[in-house]
C-alpha cells in the first residue's frame, strides 16, 4: 500500500536547525511529504536520532517546502486536480495559522508567517504561487478558492520588503526572494482573475523592485556582493524566476548585463565536470542544492545561455538519482520570447576582481584563489586560500558550510584553519580584504597586508606547460611562524624525500601529484582534520607547512596524473634574501623558471 501523503498542520521553524549536534551533519529527511515527524526521531548518518523541538520545527519547513515543490510538479505535468485540492487545503491552513508574524522566531530575524524567517515563507510562496499561474494558464476553474492566499502571500512579502529597504538593505538576498514571491503571487492573482498584470511598478521597476536589488546586489564583475556561490545562485533563481512571461529583450539592458554577469561567474568557476566550488557559506552536497542547480540552469539556458552550466546540471543530476523530480525538465517557455546572446566559452585565466577571485587552468587542474573582501556574515577568513579541483574530482576544495545553528561547525567551517591558506603564529586572520597585484592569461597574483599586523602575503599562481606552480610569500619585520596549509577534500598521501621535498598525491576519479619545498626549514605536520561540511564526522589528512622566519617562501608545483611529462624536482633560487625564481624540472630533462612575484 502506498505511504500516506499528509501536509503537516503546524506552522515551520527553521531548517538550520535540521542537525546533529553531536556529528554537525543535516539530519535525514525521512519523507517529507508523509507530514509526520520520523518516528523516534530525525536520524543522523552516525545512528543518532534526534527529537528537540527546534528540530521538528526545522523539518516541518522541510515537509512544507516539500509540498510547495511537490504541487508544482503536479501542475506542470497536468495533474490540476491534485494540485488545485493541495492548493486549496493550503489556502484554508495559511488562514488559519499564519494571520501574524512567528512570535518563536529568533530577534535577529526577519519574521516570516508561516515560518521563523520571512525568507522561508518567500522560498515557499515561490513554488505555490507557480503552482497557480501554471493552472490558471491551462483553466481558471476552482482557483479564486486560492485567491485570499495569494493577496496575503503579496502582502506578507511587501511588508517584509519594506522592513529591509527601510532599514537599507536594498541588496539583501532576502530582497530577492521577496520580490519574487511579491512578483509571482501578483501575476498569478492577475492570471486567476484574467486580468492585466499591475504589479510591474511595485516589483519588477520601483525603489526596492527586482532591477533596483539587481543593480545594488551585484558587483561590476557579476557576482552577488557576498561572493558566496550558494547566495549567488540563489539570487540569480530568485531573479530567473521573476522574470517569468517577460521577453528577456525587454529587460533593461543593464539588468540583462548584471543577470548575464551572474550566469557566467557560475559558468567560469565550474569544471569541465561540472563541480561547483562552495565558495564561503553555503551546502557543500546536498540533494536540495542539486534540485536548484537543475532548475537554475534549465532558466539561464532560456535567458542567457552558457554551455558549461549543462555539465553543472549533468552532475546535479547525478548526485540525485532517484530524488530527482524533473521539474527543471518542465520549465520550457518560461520567458515570452528568444533568450539573448550565448555567452563565450570559459578562459583559461578568468579574474573577477571586485569579488576578489582568480580561476586558472593548467596541467590538469583547475585553481581557484580567493583574496576578495570578506563577504559580509557569510564570509569567511580564508584569504589567499588555494581551491583545486579535477574534471570531476575536488582535490582540494572549499569545504562549504554546515547548517548555521551548529555553532561549533560553523565557527570551524568558517575559520582560517579549515581553508588551504595561510596563518601566523597559530592565530586566525582578521576579517579582512587583499587586493590583485597583477593577472595576465597565464598567472595570477594578489596580496593581503591586513590578516596580521606587520605582516604581508603574497600569493602567486601561474600555469606551466603541464603543469600549475603556486608560490605564497609571507614576511614579516621579525621573525613570526608561519604555516601554509593543504586541506583534501579526498584521500591524501604525503611523503618526504631525501632532499627535503614533500612529495602529495592526492587520489579521486582523477589523481593529482604535487611536489613541494621552500626557502626555509619547514615542518611539515599531517594530522585528522575533518573534510567537507557535508559531513564533518569524516575525517581527511590536514597538512600544515610550519616555518620560523622574517621571510619565507613556501613553493608547490601540482600536475594532473593524465598530464606529462612528469614534474621531478623543484628547487627555489635566492639572491640577497629574496627568491628570484622556482624551477620546475621535467621527467624529459627539460626545465622552466617561475618568478616569484608579479
Amino acid at each position: 500500500m502506498a505511504a500516506l501523503r499528509t501536509i503537516p498542520r503546524e506552522r515551520g521553524g527553521w531548517w538550520h536547525a535540521y542537525v546533529c549536534p553531536a556529528h554537525g551533519g543535516e539530519l535525514d529527511h525521512g519523507d517529507p511529504l508523509s507530514g509526520v515527524f520520523p518516528e523516534d526521531g530525525a536520524r543522523c548518518a552516525y545512528g543518532c536520532r534526534v527529537d528537540t523541538e527546534a528540530v521538528r520545527g526545522a523539518w516541518l519547513v522541510l515537509s512544507h517546502q516539500a509540498w510547495a515543490r511537490h504541487i508544482r510538479v503536479l501542475a506542470h505535468r497536468g495533474e490540476s486536480a491534485q494540485a488545485l485540492a493541495r492548493l486549496v487545503e493550503y489556502a484554508s491552513l495559511y488562514a488559519e495559522l499564519a494571520g501574524a508574524r512567528h512570535d518563536e522566531a529568533q530577534s535577529w530575524m526577519l519574521r516570516g508567517c508561516l515560518f521563523h524567517q520571512a525568507l522561508t515563507d518567500a522560498i515557499w510562496a515561490v513554488n505555490i504561487a507557480h503552482a497557480v499561474w501554471t493552472l490558471a494558464e491551462r483553466d481558471t476553474e476552482g482557483l479564486a478558492a486560492v485567491l485570499p492566499l495569494l493577496d496575503d502571500l503579496e502582502q506578507a512579502a511587501l511588508d517584509a520588503r519594506e522592513v529591509l529597504v527601510g532599514r537599507g538593505d536594498l541588496a539583501s538576498n532576502y530582497t530577492a526572494w521577496l520580490n519574487a514571491a511579491g512578483t509571482a503571487a501578483s501575476r498569478a492573482s492577475a492570471a486567476v482573475r484574467k486580468a492585466p498584470w499591475e504589479g510591474a511598478k511595485q516589483w519588477r521597476d520601483g525603489e526596492g523592485g527586482l532591477y533596483a536589488h539587481l543593480r545594488a546586489a551585484v558587483a561590476g564583475d557579476g557576482w552577488e556582493w557576498e561572493g558566496s556561490t550558494y547566495y549567488h545562485g540563489f539570487v540569480l533563481r530568485a531573479a530567473l524566476l521573476a522574470l517569468r512571461g517577460t521577453e528577456p529583450a525587454s529587460v533593461p539592458a543593464d539588468v540583462s548585463a548584471v543577470l548575464a554577469g551572474m550566469t557566467g561567474a557560475l559558468a567560469s568557476i565550474a569544471t569541465d565536470g561540472g563541480l561547483l566550488p562552495a565558495l564561503h557559506d553555503g551546502p557543500y552536497l546536498r540533494a536540495p542544492l542539486a534540485l536548484e542547480w537543475l532548475e537554475l540552469a534549465a532558466l539561464a539556458d532560456q535567458f542567457t545561455p552558457a554551455p558549461r552550466l549543462d555539465a553543472v546540471a549533468g552532475q546535479a543530476r547525478e548526485e540525485l538519482g532517484a530524488a530527482d523530480d524533473g521539474l527543471d525538465r518542465e520549465l520550457g517557455g518560461w520567458f515570452a520570447g528568444a533568450p539573448l546572446a550565448e555567452l563565450p566559452a570559459a578562459e583559461a585565466a578568468v579574474v573577477f576582481s571586485d569579488t576578489g577571485y582568480a580561476v586558472l587552468r593548467a596541467g590538469g587542474v583547475q585553481a581557484l584563489l580567493d583574496f576578495g573582501p570578506h563577504g559580509g556574515s557569510h564570509g569567511h577568513r580564508d584569504k589567499l586560500a588555494l581551491y583545486l579541483y579535477g574534471a570531476r574530482t575536488p582535490w582540494q576544495p572549499d569545504y562549504g558550510q554546515v547548517p548555521y545553528a551548529h555553532a561549533e561547525f560553523r565557527e570551524l567551517y568558517a575559520s582560517t584553519a579549515a581553508h588551504p591558506a595561510f596563518r601566523v603564529d597559530g592565530v586566525e586572520q582578521a576579517e579582512c580584504a587583499g587586493r590583485l597585484l597583477a593577472a595576465d592569461s597565464a598567472s595570477v597574483t594578489a596580496e593581503v597586508t591586513s590578516a596580521y599586523p606587520g605582516v604581508r602575503a603574497v600569493r602567486r599562481v601561474e600555469a606551466g606547460s603541464c603543469y600549475l606552480v603556486d608560490l605564497l610569500t609571507v614576511t614579516a619585520p621579525e621573525p613570526r611562524t608561519v604555516t601554509a596549509q593543504l586541506r583534501p577534500g579526498t584521500a591524501l598521501d604525503v611523503q618526504i624525500t631525501a632532499d627535503g621535498a614533500v612529495r602529495t598525491t592526492w587520489y579521486g576519479t582523477e589523481n593529482l601529484h604535487g611536489l613541494h619545498t621552500a626557502t626555509t626549514a619547514v615542518r611539515p605536520f599531517t594530522r585528522p582534520g575533518p573534510g567537507p561540511a557535508d559531513d564533518p564526522g569524516r575525517t581527511r589528512s590536514w597538512v600544515d607547512f610550519t616555518a620560523r622566519s622574517e621571510r619565507v617562501t613556501f613553493a608547490s608545483v601540482y600536475q594532473s596524473g593524465d598530464a606529462g611529462p612528469a614534474v621531478v624536482g623543484v628547487s627555489l633560487t635566492e639572491q640577497d634574501g629574496q627568491v628570484v625564481e622556482l624551477t620546475v624540472e621535467l621527467a624529459d630533462g627539460t626545465t622552466a623558471a617561475h618568478r616569484a612575484e608579479a
